[in-house]
Protein backbone atom coordinates (compact mmCIF):
# COMPACT_ATOMS: atom_id res chain seq x y z
CA UNK A 1 0.00 0.00 0.00
CA UNK A 2 1.09 3.57 -0.55
CA UNK A 3 1.29 5.74 2.56
CA UNK A 4 -0.48 9.05 2.05
CA UNK A 5 -1.73 11.52 4.69
CA UNK A 6 -5.27 10.06 4.52
CA UNK A 7 -4.06 6.49 5.15
CA UNK A 8 -1.79 7.72 7.97
CA UNK A 9 -4.80 9.38 9.64
CA UNK A 10 -6.91 6.25 9.17
CA UNK A 11 -4.21 4.10 10.82
CA UNK A 12 -3.86 6.55 13.73
CA UNK A 13 -7.66 6.53 14.27
CA UNK A 14 -7.79 2.72 14.26
CA UNK A 15 -4.87 2.60 16.66
CA UNK A 16 -6.76 4.87 19.06
CA UNK A 17 -9.93 2.75 18.84
CA UNK A 18 -8.12 -0.57 19.37
CA UNK A 19 -5.90 0.85 22.14
CA UNK A 20 -9.05 1.88 24.03
CA UNK A 21 -10.62 -1.55 23.56
CA UNK A 22 -7.45 -3.29 24.73
CA UNK A 23 -7.00 -0.92 27.72
CA UNK A 24 -3.46 0.09 26.73
CA UNK A 25 -1.77 3.42 26.25
CA UNK A 26 -1.82 4.43 22.60
CA UNK A 27 1.61 3.47 21.22
CA UNK A 28 3.78 5.75 19.15
CA UNK A 29 3.53 4.57 15.53
CA UNK A 30 6.26 4.31 12.93
CA UNK A 31 4.91 3.72 9.42
CA UNK A 32 8.02 3.70 7.22
CA UNK A 33 11.43 2.05 7.47
CA UNK A 34 12.95 5.55 7.36
CA UNK A 35 11.04 6.44 10.56
CA UNK A 36 12.47 3.30 12.22
CA UNK A 37 16.01 4.24 11.23
CA UNK A 38 15.45 7.87 12.32
CA UNK A 39 14.21 6.78 15.77
CA UNK A 40 16.80 6.63 18.58
CA UNK A 41 18.81 3.40 18.39
CA UNK A 42 17.96 2.34 21.95
CA UNK A 43 14.23 2.48 21.11
CA UNK A 44 14.39 0.23 18.04
CA UNK A 45 17.17 -2.03 19.26
CA UNK A 46 16.96 -5.66 18.16
CA UNK A 47 14.85 -5.20 15.04
CA UNK A 48 16.25 -2.04 13.57
CA UNK A 49 17.70 -2.97 10.22
CA UNK A 50 15.59 -6.14 9.79
CA UNK A 51 12.24 -4.41 10.45
CA UNK A 52 11.60 -4.01 6.72
CA UNK A 53 11.12 -7.81 6.44
CA UNK A 54 8.02 -7.82 8.63
CA UNK A 55 4.48 -6.45 8.33
CA UNK A 56 4.82 -5.10 11.85
CA UNK A 57 7.10 -5.02 14.89
CA UNK A 58 6.34 -4.16 18.53
CA UNK A 59 9.00 -2.51 20.65
CA UNK A 60 7.31 -3.21 24.01
CA UNK A 61 9.70 -1.46 26.37
CA UNK A 62 9.25 1.86 24.52
CA UNK A 63 5.51 1.62 23.70
CA UNK A 64 6.43 1.80 20.04
CA UNK A 65 4.91 -0.04 17.04
CA UNK A 66 6.21 -0.22 13.49
CA UNK A 67 3.66 -1.01 10.77
CA UNK A 68 5.38 -1.59 7.43
CA UNK A 69 2.66 -0.03 5.27
CA UNK A 70 4.63 -0.38 2.04
CA UNK A 71 4.88 -4.17 2.44
CA UNK A 72 1.20 -4.68 3.36
CA UNK A 73 -0.93 -5.68 0.34
CA UNK A 74 -4.45 -4.64 1.40
CA UNK A 75 -6.59 -2.99 4.07
CA UNK A 76 -7.61 -6.27 5.74
CA UNK A 77 -3.98 -7.28 6.23
CA UNK A 78 -3.24 -3.78 7.55
CA UNK A 79 -5.94 -4.06 10.21
CA UNK A 80 -4.87 -7.62 11.12
CA UNK A 81 -1.26 -6.44 11.51
CA UNK A 82 -2.27 -3.46 13.63
CA UNK A 83 -4.39 -5.60 15.96
CA UNK A 84 -1.64 -8.26 16.09
CA UNK A 85 0.94 -5.71 17.25
CA UNK A 86 -1.44 -4.13 19.77
CA UNK A 87 -2.23 -7.58 21.22
CA UNK A 88 1.54 -7.92 21.79
CA UNK A 89 1.36 -4.66 23.78
CA UNK A 90 -1.66 -5.80 25.84
CA UNK A 91 -0.38 -9.34 26.48
CA UNK A 92 3.43 -8.86 26.73
CA UNK A 93 3.95 -12.31 28.26
CA UNK A 94 2.26 -14.17 25.39
CA UNK A 95 4.19 -15.60 22.44
CA UNK A 96 2.73 -16.47 19.04
CA UNK A 97 0.54 -19.54 19.12
CA UNK A 98 -3.07 -20.73 19.33
CA UNK A 99 -4.02 -18.56 22.31
CA UNK A 100 -2.35 -15.50 20.81
CA UNK A 101 -4.12 -15.97 17.46
CA UNK A 102 -7.44 -16.44 19.26
CA UNK A 103 -6.95 -13.11 21.05
CA UNK A 104 -6.14 -11.40 17.72
CA UNK A 105 -9.36 -12.78 16.20
CA UNK A 106 -11.36 -11.65 19.25
CA UNK A 107 -9.78 -8.20 19.02
CA UNK A 108 -10.72 -7.91 15.36
CA UNK A 109 -14.31 -8.85 16.24
CA UNK A 110 -14.52 -6.03 18.79
CA UNK A 111 -13.80 -7.70 22.13
CA UNK A 112 -12.76 -5.38 24.95
CA UNK A 113 -9.98 -6.42 27.34
CA UNK A 114 -9.53 -5.26 30.94
CA UNK A 115 -6.27 -3.47 31.80
CA UNK A 116 -3.21 -5.67 32.28
CA UNK A 117 -2.39 -6.57 35.89
CA UNK A 118 0.72 -8.47 36.93
CA UNK A 119 -0.01 -11.67 38.76
CA UNK A 120 0.89 -11.86 42.41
Amino acid sequence: MKLDPELRLQILEKTGVYSNRFSIAEPHLLLTTKEVLDAPKEMTEGRRTSAYKYYGVSYLQHNLVFINVRKIPDEKTLENTLVHELIHMRFPYLAHGKRFNKLVRQGLRGKTFAPYKKRK
